[in-house]
């Protein structure tokens, strides 16, 4: 199924004349580049939130959903190495396996202190503050996608989501 254009979801509504700044959060949660996956899974915790932009020099320099987040802990499959043993090969096979099973153990601690600089998309569909909502909604249709960063300059002036907009149309 092909997403439509916010207008032709809606043929019977008004012409919406609302603006981005109307419904945005204002001064949303960020984080600094170097922030790590676990400080900032814990800002997503505790503000209940599903996206973070990252920040380096005050400048909009990514974002971080739950998703990227996820991801860090999406195992690398089967082992390159793995070969179907001969007979005298019987005996090694738990020992490579074992080993294999250290470094995966190992990659999953490491997982929280992988910096944001290293889990970040980039670059950031962003949308200004005197954008209309239309826009905000059609954006995210067509790039697939629940937020929008919303800047001025480069500088994060606040973020839009899916859920917004939505209650902004209900609202009118």
């Amino acid at each position: 199924m092909k997403d439509l254009p916010f207008r032709e979801c809606f043929p019977e509504k008004p012409v919406i004349t609302m603006k981005v700044h109307d419904v945005m959060t204002k001064n949303p949660v960020v984080c600094d580049v170097s922030d790590t996956a676990s400080t900032i899974a814990g800002l997503m915790r505790k503000n209940r939130i599903g996206g973070i932009p990252v920040i380096r020099d005050s400048l909009l320099a990514g974002i971080i959903t739950e998703t990227d987040i996820l991801q860090l802990l999406k195992s690398p499959g089967p082992s390159d190495d793995l070969w179907l043993p001969s007979p005298l090969e019987v005996i090694e096979l738990p020992i490579r396996e074992f080993i294999n099973w250290e470094n995966t153990k190992k990659a999953l601690s490491d997982i929280g202190s992988v910096p944001a600089r290293d889990i970040m998309k980039h670059p950031v569909i962003t949308i200004t503050p005197d954008a209309d909502i239309e826009t905000a909604a059609d954006l995210m249709l067509t790039h697939k996608i629940n937020r929008l960063v919303v800047v001025s300059d480069e500088k994060v002036d606040g973020i839009i989501t899916r859920q917004d907009i939505v209650w902004s149309v209900g609202r009118e």
